[in-house]
């Protein structure tokens, strides 16, 4: 099973990301406005609500890693989203994981470089110089 991969290094401290991946409200910072909380789970909207990803957290977040298991979509059921947190030097190691997907299709390519885009989205946000979230209610938020 494939997995997408990033790392970014960052000025922020562990414990400014953290509520940034752990949190709906974080997500809606830097990943996406249309966030419903519901059921001890968080749903993020995309393209006029044509596409929903229902997270669930899995186990308890800690100060260095919180992990999310992808209940809906075609190619995301079953998929986990795992931020892991490095303290190094005057800031944090950001290393990411969208894990376990079925095959390398061109849909996985494609969210491969979204999530590089939202990787420095995070880290921007997370260094008070975010520019908001990438997908907005009426597309994308460039």
């Amino acid at each position: 099973m494939p997995d997408i991969l990033h790392s970014v290094q960052t000025s922020a401290s562990p414990e400014a990301i953290l509520p940034l991946v752990s949190t709906a409200a974080g997500f809606a910072r830097w990943w996406a406005t249309d966030i419903t909380e519901k059921d001890g789970a968080v749903e993020l909207a995309f393209f006029n609500r044509h596409t929903v990803y229902r997270l669930k957290p899995q186990g308890q977040s800690s100060a260095r890693r919180t992990e999310w298991l992808c209940e809906t979509g075609a190619e995301w059921s079953g998929t986990r989203l795992i931020f892991e947190l490095e303290s190094r030097g005057a800031g944090t190691l950001l290393r990411f994981t969208h894990a376990g997907w079925n095959s390398l299709t061109d849909y996985f390519v494609s969210c491969t470089t979204t999530w590089g885009e939202l990787m420095y989205r995070l880290k921007a946000e997370a260094e008070g110089q975010g520019h908001g979230p990438l997908f907005t209610a009426d597309g994308m938020g460039y």
